[in-house]
């Protein structure tokens, strides 16, 4: 007699056949994996490898549950992070000057060296943090890299986050900084970019820029984007435990987005931008890892930014979790990521 499965594939096979568009009405089984071990991979960096083994993210499962409780784990996070900048500008030989844009706080970071041609440009970071980690310095380390790798001026986005202001308070600040950075370059000659929260924020930024009439950058790099925070994606399931950032779907991000959000409506374009109108994008370059958990809203973007006839490139590292890429400015992967990110930004300067 026939398996179970060969039942089905037989069933599929003359639906198919006869009714094309009866298979999205079946309830299609799931696929039952059973339990692995995963070898770090050999072939990347020793330095990739000992991001790659590290254990899962402690108290993944356990976001706080009081809003004083998310300020407590940003406080001691941030304070974690920043002990790591100063190194990390010395090492870049990058400036940091904290100042306010219109009432923002930002931080402005200039490489002690800078090409003659990279005097007129000015990149506009936004920090990841699921909106609500990495406040005050801890924002900076993504922005060091591209500052120091990519020698560019840079404007960090220092923006407000729960329990003291929530949606759109991230995306009004850096749309603050937007206007106020417009009046110190020409946009052809400007990029946003960011990780994470901030590879949101980026697109975000352009969604609502499209639709105020304001002008757009020259080219934007959201990383490893939270595209879409209703959880919908292959990887939140095929990733859930094997990302040792983010770890699952239901984990703190998760958690730590919804209090962002309040009571709003996930699927706004303006909080899972991946639903957003991506014609008229700026050309973008995407970064991620095989083991990221938001690898499919990456991808998801990047079919959707070349399904609008937008210019789009897609690097995914191999063995990297969740923003593997801005953890270490030691890693020989970061140092390719960053410099493939100033490339694509470097071929679309004054278009």
């Amino acid at each position: 007699m026939p398996t179970p499965s060969i039942r089905y594939a037989a069933a599929a096979a003359l639906l198919m056949a006869i009714a094309p568009g009866a298979m999205a009405q079946m309830a299609l089984p799931p696929r039952d994996v059973p339990a692995r071990s995963l070898p770090v991979p050999g072939d990347v960096s020793p330095e990739a490898q000992a991001l790659i083994a590290m254990p899962l993210r402690k108290d993944w499962d356990r976001p706080p549950t009081t809003p004083e409780g998310w300020r407590a784990l940003a406080q001691a996070g941030a304070a974690a992070v920043a002990q790591n900048v100063p190194g990390m500008l010395e090492r870049l030989h990058v400036r940091v000057e904290s100042t306010t844009m219109d009432g923002v706080k930002v931080f402005v970071l200039t490489p002690e060296t800078m090409p003659p041609e990279h005097l007129s440009r000015l990149l506009v970071h936004v920090h990841g943090g699921c909106y609500v980690l990495n406040p005050g310095e801890a924002a900076l380390p993504e922005a060091v890299l591209m500052a120091g790798f990519g020698h560019y001026k840079v404007i960090a986005v220092d923006y407000r986050m729960p329990p003291d202001a929530y949606f759109p308070a991230a995306l009004d600040d850096a749309m603050t900084v937007w206007k106020a950075a417009l009046q110190q370059a020409d946009p052809k000659n400007m990029a946003i970019f960011g990780a994470s929260a901030g590879g949101a924020l980026t697109m975000e930024m352009v969604l609502r820029a499209k639709h105020d009439g304001l002008p757009l950058p020259a080219a934007i790099a959201p990383g490893t984007p939270m595209s879409d925070v209703t959880k919908v994606g292959d990887t939140f399931q095929t990733n859930a435990l094997v990302d040792n950032v983010l770890v699952s779907p239901d984990g703190f991000c998760d958690a730590a987005a919804r209090f962002y959000a309040g009571d709003h409506d996930l699927k706004d374009p303006l909080l899972s931008p991946v639903y957003g109108d991506m014609h008229g994008f700026p050309p973008t370059i995407l970064t991620t890892g095989t083991r990221d958990l938001l690898l499919s809203n990456t991808v998801r973007v990047h079919r959707k930014l070349r399904a609008a006839g937008v210019e789009a490139a897609l690097q995914v590292f191999e063995g990297q979790s969740h923003a593997h890429y801005i953890r270490d400015d030691r890693t020989p992967e970061t140092r390719e990521a960053f410099e493939e990110i100033a490339a694509f930004f470097d071929a679309h300067w004054g278009k």
